[in-house]
């Protein structure tokens, strides 16, 4: 479904990402951990076209969107929910929800009424300001605002986040859910190391903007190789 080639970016003149190089499956769940200031976020960014590449590719399902607008992306079926969440905290929860479904020109509400039974925590907050719920509710709102486009990939910068533990259980659950129901591949990036555990099938560890191998799922209990490696702490 992804595919990425001698993938680089940066801020100006400096330079992040220096020759990523992926494939990711349809239907996979990846994780990517490192130390603070590796290029996570930068990737997701220049995956997603908030950040253009220097050099290199990106395909999605086949087709070379390297140059393309993040909102042709969008309408290809990518979705991202970024660190922070950027949710609309004036409009109502549900006003959120509706912004996620411009995308596909749906006017229905089927889809989101459905989608939230998976949601169960936002129901009786829907007639609220979305900057008036909690940070856990917000993430999940944000989570459920990309769901609404249909996305066949959604990219996930830090979801946990300052979230309290019985929320992030949730989230895990709701990924797991929805990525089966919907057939989501999902990349996401994360310190929680029991999170990332709980949603995804294979780890990659970002050092200085490029992609170090490949973490066994065994290892990741182990905090002496995860601080070295990953820059995490349990």
């Amino acid at each position: 479904m992804l595919k990425t080639r001698g993938l680089c970016a940066g801020y100006g003149a400096i330079p992040v990402l220096h020759d990523i190089t992926l494939s990711i499956a349809a239907g996979e769940s990846i994780g990517i951990l490192g130390h603070n200031g590796m290029g996570k976020t930068t990737l997701l960014r220049t995956l997603i076209g908030a950040l253009h590449a220097t050099a290199g590719t990106v395909e999605f399902t086949g087709e070379d969107v390297t140059r393309m607008a993040p909102n042709v992306r969008a309408r290809l079926g990518m979705a991202y929910v970024p660190q922070g969440r950027q949710i609309f905290p004036t409009l109502s929860a549900m006003d959120n929800l509706r912004m996620g479904l411009v995308k596909t020109g749906e006017k229905s509400l089927a889809h989101v009424e459905s989608l939230l039974e998976h949601f169960p925590r936002l129901k009786p907050l829907l007639d609220r300001p979305g900057g008036s719920l909690s940070g856990g509710e917000q993430q999940l709102l944000a989570l459920a605002r990309a769901l609404a486009g249909k996305p066949s990939l959604l990219l996930l910068d830090e979801p946990t986040e300052g979230i309290q533990p019985s929320i992030i259980e949730e989230i895990a659950e709701t990924l797991a859910s929805l990525r089966k129901r919907m057939k989501l591949t999902i990349v996401l990036v994360e310190q929680n190391l029991d999170f990332i555990a709980a949603v995804s099938q294979r780890v990659l560890v970002i050092k200085r903007g490029q992609i170090g191998g490949e973490i066994p799922r065994e290892h990741l209990g182990d905090l002496e190789i995860m601080s070295q490696y990953a820059g995490v702490h349990g």
